[in-house]
């Protein structure tokens, strides 16, 4: 399993990065080799990515999200094994600190020698960078879902925005 971690300040309040990271269907806007993701309910997605030139999709499943601090997910099913989860950590009224975790199953041999030298990290800083980008740009979310996901807690579909 390769592990990677980015973090990066974005200059917006905590909760504007948080809701706009709860909006999975924009996430091919700031990651690159993200065709499309699908919101199917609430606690899954369907994911279809192009990583050197091969597309495959799978589905993730939320297993943790509390709002304003992190959102946790891992796959359930498809070509793509993975798990991680991205935490928000309140700098000021106005900076939030964005922390990526992944950890994920490269396939293939081209795939295993990318995770070698670096490019599955430097993947995942570059993404930082594009959210940062584009949250900064807009300096407002395109969406929020404040709901709560884990074993002590009970998911709801009140307060989703759609994109």
């Amino acid at each position: 399993m390769s592990t990677v971690e980015a973090s990066v300040e974005v200059a917006v309040p905590i909760d504007t990065a948080y809701n706009q990271w709860t909006q999975f269907e924009s996430f091919p806007h700031f990651m690159n080799g993200v065709e499309q993701v699908r919101q199917l309910d609430d606690l899954h997605n369907h994911w279809v990515v192009k990583v050197g030139g091969v597309t495959r999709g799978f589905e993730t499943e939320i297993t943790e999200q509390r709002p304003d601090e992190r959102i946790s997910w891992k796959t359930v099913a498809g070509e793509v094994q993975q798990a991680g989860n991205v935490s928000f950590e309140r700098m000021d009224d106005t900076h939030t600190r964005v922390t990526i975790q992944l950890g994920w199953e490269p396939t293939g041999l081209a795939e295993k020698a990318g995770s070698a030298v670096g490019l599955d990290t430097h993947q995942v800083k570059a993404d930082a960078q594009r959210f940062k980008d584009f949250i900064e740009d807009r300096n407002t979310e395109t969406g929020a879902w404040r709901g709560e996901v884990g074993p002590q807690t009970q998911h709801s579909s009140t307060g989703r925005d759609p994109m």
